[in-house]
């Protein structure tokens, strides 16, 4: 240790001390607004008693008198309450007694099943089961049960100190959660704030008769910092104070950390113990600066997961003397496999080694972090690569990304989507510096590596404020169209994220019923959050125009940019439901498109008429719908909705158009159905791994294929595509169906490791198109258009003005949740004939006013023509049809004798050209 003089001890006992020996006056703590001071404060709560891993068998709560007479309890109580809970206490315990100068007082609660010690003998005995990691404690005059308001500021009338254990209801700010073998303890005089005053480590109940502490036989215990933090998950000094130094190499003074990391000098090596520690405190941290060699003398606890010290900033003190450099650990994240080699590192610096990319980014947008795989590649859904029934692939791949994981922090806990922070600019991200799921990250310095929030993280050394470029930088894997697939058209499935042209705003507007809305900083509606009733939902998408042209630029963006000729929608407004034509919504999409491309290049499917539809009342407020293109396509036949399928009961009923390249034969017709299964978010667990409804999903599978059976089998075609949003990752149970069935899946040709759509941190395809054997021959290529899973939420039209940094463009980055896949097909060659000819076989010579048999032949190249030809003479006419080329018919009566001509005329079809030919009749006259 430093020789510098050491400040003594500012904990609890030493405030009582002073109170007592000094100078023998009260130090009555500030009572919150409403409040009766009495002096008396809570120094200690503790609800893990007899709960597996717990010591003592009984829950407590410790009060603390640190005045200098004792202080009567008399008609009080102690008052319990949940953490979530917002009425009255749940449990009262009276008091009687009274707190000893100096003193504490034990309040002992319900006891549990496990445990070894007994508390020490109590002072007032309650039946209360508290919660072992989270409530609302306090002490109250009287024994009526109270109600405080669930904030940090509120009048609490009758209320004498109160706690919040990582609960609704505290002073100031929550402490933190306790565990079964923890407690939360005061750690000095009472300044109203839960966060700051309360430290969680090993409990040590005292009650009336314990003897009190003498500060001076409390000296803090010289030690390593490897020694404070042991080598195990817990500082084996928790609960005591240390005399520790090192070097500063992490400060944050801003961004809610309030803290610093100190670490040994040199390089890590003590083997199984960490060289570095957290230092909290926002005082003590004002002291320091990077590179100090600092003394610290303060208590040891856990804060979820992480070893602390916890000193008063006199406490701290920089060295004239430097300790020497810190060398950041050099080792590839795999080579810390186990939890016991990261926890032998927890807070050290580290030059992280080896390829990491990123795989996810949507707390980007609330706390500027990310989740990062190390390798080159994200993590990945098990059910996406592994049979669902497979449980050691599925454990394997579990295992594989938990391995992989860990998190990029900013150096800061503020939430940038809360009301409070969003005036503060979001670092990281740009529309230049996108930050995307796939994003290759190089660190450009060295980092922390700290347990934080139940997980492992990379923190930078002090907070970001901007795009993080000196901590770090990531690969821009924006695209500005798919690959190329090749193949005469493309075909493309897309979720387009509740596209309502019925806005909220119309929606109320027109009586229906009301909104509530999702709003940016300055208050406006951008988002519905919830219109009409469960019975007769409402729209799901845009607040207001303003907000359907920011949503509809994108999408309209990302449509015209995809290059299909056909696409299959999921996730746009069923129009019918808000008593309007049912294909409005599509059309009017139809109608931006055109408008955005120039001319009118998009058409839509239209919808089976009324009697071929399920009831408006079975019908889902979102539906699925094709658009294309007809310069390239044409229908083949009307649309068809599968109807009277009671799978389809919580789902959208699938849609089935027939296609053909236009100018082909109705035989070279190929079906498309488009799907929207049920989602994982409600319905039965069924415990698979494979999220809420799959067995309804297998279900709609099964449904589905003899849909598909029936549809082209009326169409005259085998080839067969089912394209959509399936709610199911590749590898489960309803796509298995389909598997059997003869489907194939059709995935990328471009990156086999492209996926549709990305989930806590878990990337995987719940877009699939699928084709039978006759319509996979088709194939030319696939892609998955990485667009929208990729990107941050923070790039989508609901998140407009969300932050003070404006991330909205109207291109199709985050047009949706889902990425885009685009198949491309070849299409039966269009047999066209550069020569159609007709020929006649007149008779040689006939009877005046007597008909003729004529045999007509038409003729091409390449094909044999169909349809009809026309007969004219003498200003008549007759169509005859043509059968394998041929026609027979007769002409005549003729009334004028001589050569007459007799014109045959082929009208063509879709693949030959019209021709005509005239031949002479002889006509003669025998009367």
């Amino acid at each position: 240790m430093s020789s510098t003089s050491r400040a003594p001890r500012r904990g609890l006992a030493a405030a009582a001390g002073l109170a007592v020996v000094v100078t023998g006056l009260a130090l009555a703590p500030a009572a919150p607004a409403g409040a009766v001071s009495t002096g008396l404060v809570i120094s200690e709560v503790y609800g893990g008693g007899g709960n597996s891993g717990a010591t003592y068998t009984n829950d407590f709560i410790e009060l603390y008198n640190p005045t200098g007479a004792a202080i009567s309890v008399d008609g009080m109580s102690v008052q319990y309450r949940s953490s979530s809970g917002t009425g009255a206490a749940s449990g009262v315990t009276a008091l009687s007694g009274s707190v000893p100068a100096g003193g504490h007082y034990l309040v002992q609660e319900a006891a549990g099943a496990a445990g070894t010690t007994a508390l020490p003998t109590p002072d007032a005995t309650g039946t209360v089961a508290m919660s072992g990691t989270a409530f609302t404690v306090w002490l109250a005059q009287g024994t009526t049960a109270l109600t405080p308001t669930a904030d940090g500021t509120a009048v609490r009338t009758g209320i004498v100190d109160l706690v919040g254990v990582n609960s609704n209801t505290f002073e100031t700010a929550k402490t933190a959660g306790t565990a079964n073998a923890t407690s939360a303890s005061r750690t000095g005089s009472d300044t109203d704030n839960n966060a700051t005053d309360f430290v969680v480590g090993a409990p040590s109940p005292e009650s009336a008769g314990s003897t009190p502490t003498d500060p001076g036989d409390d000296e803090p215990t010289e030690a390593t910092i490897a020694e404070v933090q042991g080598t195990g998950d817990t500082s084996p000094l928790v609960g005591k104070e240390v005399d520790t130094e090192g070097v500063v190499t992490a400060a944050y003074p801003t961004g809610g950390y309030n803290g610093f990391y100190l670490q040994t000098p040199g390089t890590p090596d003590t083997p199984g113990a960490s060289d570095a520690v957290f230092v909290y405190g926002s005082a003590a941290t004002a002291k320091v600066a990077i590179g100090d060699s600092v003394e610290v003398i303060g208590d040891v606890s856990e804060y979820n997961g992480t070893t602390e010290i916890t000193p008063d900033a006199a406490d701290v003190t920089v060295l004239d003397t430097s300790l020497g450099d810190v060398t950041p650990l050099s080792v590839p994240w795999s080579d810390l496999d186990t939890a016991a080699e990261k926890e032998a590192h927890e807070g050290e610096l580290v030059a992280p080694q080896g390829d990491f990319t990123v795989s996810d980014n949507y707390d980007t947008n609330y706390y500027a972090s990310f989740t990062l795989a190390s390798g080159d590649h994200p993590l990945v859904q098990p059910t996406d690569v592994a049979d669902a029934q497979d449980t050691a692939a599925i454990a394997a791949v579990n295992a594989d990304n938990a391995a992989r994981a860990i998190t990029l922090d900013d150096g800061a806990s503020i939430n940038f989507n809360s009301a409070a922070n969003k005036s503060i600019p979001l670092p990281w991200l740009s529309n230049d510096n996108p930050v995307r799921v796939g994003s290759a990250v190089t660190f450009h310095e060295p980092l922390v590596l700290e347990y934080r929030n139940s997980m492992w993280n990379l923190q930078p050394t002090s907070q970001v404020t901007d795009d993080g470029a000196d901590v770090a930088t990531f690969t821009n894997t924006r695209t500005p169209a798919p690959e190329d697939v090749g193949g005469d058209i493309r075909l493309a499935t897309f979720n387009v994220l509740n596209y309502f042209p019925t806005t909220g705003a119309d929606y109320e507007a027109s009586g229906l019923g009301t909104c509530s809305y999702y709003t940016d900083r300055a208050g406006n509606k951008i988002t519905v959050n919830t219109c009409g009733t469960d019975a007769s939902p409402g729209p799901r998408g845009a607040a207001d125009d303003a907000s359907l042209e920011r949503q509809q630029a994108k999408i309209v963006s990302a449509i015209n940019k995809l290059g299909a000729s056909i696409v299959s929608l999921e996730e746009i407004e069923n129009s019918v439901k808000f008593g309007k034509d049912r294909d409005y919504g599509v059309s009017t999409l139809v109608d931006a498109l055109n408008a955005a491309a120039g001319s009118d290049v998009w058409a839509y499917a239209p919808s089976p008429d009324a009697a071929d539809l399920p009831s408006v009342e079975e019908q889902d407020v979102i539906r699925t719908a094709f658009i294309y293109k007809p310069a390239a396509v044409s229908l083949v036949g009307p649309s068809k909705v599968l109807t009277d399928a009671p799978a389809f009961n919580d789902a959208r009923e699938p849609l089935a158009q027939g296609f053909k390249a236009a100018g082909a034969p109705d035989s070279d017709a190929f079906a498309v159905i488009v799907n929207h299964f049920k989602s994982k978010g409600s319905g039965v667990d069924d415990g698979t791994g494979q999220g809420n409804a799959n067995p309804d999903r297998v279900a709609q599978a099964e449904a589905l294929s003899d849909f598909a059976s029936s549809f082209s089998s009326d169409l005259g075609t085998d080839k067969v595509f089912l394209s959509g949003d399936f709610n199911s990752y590749t590898q489960e149970d309803p796509l298995q169906v389909l598997y059997g069935d003869g489907y194939t899946n059709l995935s990328s040709t471009t990156d086999p490791q492209e996926t549709t759509y990305s989930f806590d941190g878990l990337a995987g395809s719940l877009d699939h198109v699928l084709a039978s054997p006759a319509a996979k021959a088709m194939v030319t290529g696939v892609d998955i258009w990485n667009i929208n899973a990729d990107e941050s939420i923070a790039f989508e039209y609901s998140r407009y003005n969300y932050n003070a940094t404006d991330f909205y463009e109207a291109g199709p980055y985050r047009a949706s949740d889902h990425d885009p896949e685009v198949v491309g097909l070849d299409l039966p060659a269009i047999k066209t004939a550069t020569t159609t000819t007709v020929s006649a076989v007149p008779p040689l010579a006939i009877a005046k006013l007597t008909p003729v048999g004529i045999v007509v032949r038409v003729t091409a190249d390449g094909a044999t023509p169909t349809g009809t030809v026309t007969v004219s003479w003498e200003g008549k006419s007759k169509e005859v049809r043509l059968v394998r080329g041929y026609a027979a018919t007769t002409v005549g009566p003729f009334t004028q004798p001589g050569t007459q001509k007799v014109t045959v005329t082929y009208a063509g079809n879709d693949t030959l050209a019209p021709s005509s030919q005239s031949v002479d009749v002889r006509v003669i006259k025998l009367f």
